[in-house]
């Protein structure tokens, strides 16, 4: 397995991905989307979600497919990026059809970020602009880092952010993730600048550090000071397989091994943890259980990675967050 040419979710044909941010808000919307509808599903591992229509993405349930996909700060306020994100896709005539009538579907998680210092005194919810925002802005150019979704999100002891990675199956099917990294628990080791998922890291992308030495696995893990629904890490996975949905959401399920691997402690009750997956389908399987598996198995790698890139990209801290990375352990 390698990289996609990017090592982006963007590297996964079809798949365009917008932002929109708020420095003054500290907040932010992710946004992805494809150039046609794409089935999805989702899998959520956290003790304390917040969620948009995900129930309509159970193998039992009607809609096959989704239009977007949203990722977005603020909390339950949050959730209403997707409104935003609708009224774009129905502008352009892009949507389920029922009648006469178009409801672009579009399934959205959310994390907490209202406590990072940012200017949430607002009289209108900002978040639908924000949502529409980031849908004009999606393209194949991916941005990482302190942007969208991660704005504002923070781990245990740094910084948290968005990030991204890929992998090119020896089938040629493209596994990509995203992800929005607001953790109650640490990406890194201990106290040092090793992350944990270094046995899954690819070149140097997220400094080419190895794994951290002389700190106790089992001992009690560092957790930021928060009440339930103050944390939460969100992610998509994606590939060009063409996955019906009850194989999508085992990936989906496989890919929360990947977010374990990555953030200590990770699923708590206090996190909203959760994972979409995004399948394109321009890629028959020949045999659907072996080849999701080998699929779910690089989902989960490729979250890992894509969640220590998100530390490791983010940018220096405003006063009164958690440093960044790069500022407590020196430039990348």
């Amino acid at each position: 397995m390698r990289p996609g040419p990017h090592n982006l979710l963007t590297d996964v044909p079809g798949l365009m991905v917008g932002h929109a941010s708020c420095a003054r808000l500290r907040s932010g919307a992710t946004v992805v989307v494809g150039q046609d509808r794409f089935t999805a599903a989702v899998h959520i591992a956290g003790g304390a979600p917040g969620t948009r229509e995900t129930d309509l993405l159970a193998p039992d349930k009607l809609v096959r497919q989704v239009d977007a996909l949203v990722l977005s700060g603020g909390s339950a306020f949050g959730l209403d990026a997707a409104s935003g994100v609708m009224d774009g896709l129905r502008r352009a005539g892009r949507g389920y059809r029922v009648g006469a009538q178009i409801v672009p579907i579009v399934p959205a998680a959310i994390l907490f970020d209202l406590g990072n210092g940012g200017d949430k005194d607002w009289t209108a919810n900002p978040y639908r602009d924000l949502g529409l925002q980031a849908l004009e802005a999606a393209s194949t150019d991916l941005a990482t880092g302190s942007v969208g979704a991660g704005a504002g999100a923070t781990t245990a002891n740094l910084r948290g952010g968005l990030g991204s990675a890929s992998l090119v199956l020896e089938s040629g099917v493209t596994v990509a993730a995203l992800v929005a990294v607001n953790a109650l628990g640490q990406v890194t080791v201990g106290d040092g600048p090793e992350f944990w998922a270094a046995p899954f890291e690819m070149g140097a992308e997220f400094g080419g550090l190895g794994i951290g030495h002389g700190h106790d696995p089992a001992a009690p893990p560092r957790i930021k000071g928060v009440r339930p629904g103050e944390a939460t890490t969100i992610a998509i996975v994606a590939t060009d397989a063409d996955l019906d949905q009850a194989h999508a959401q085992r990936v989906a399920v496989a890919a929360h091994d990947g977010m374990a691997r990555a953030i200590v402690p990770a699923h708590t009750p206090l996190d909203g943890d959760l994972v979409f997956t995004a399948a394109t389908g321009a890629r028959p399987l020949t045999d659907p259980v072996a080849e999701t598996l080998a699929i779910g198995h690089a989902a989960a790698c490729v979250l890992s990675r894509a969640i220590a890139r998100a530390v490791f990209q983010a940018d220096p801290s405003p006063e009164g967050m958690p440093p960044a990375w790069c500022e407590r352990f020196g430039a990348r």
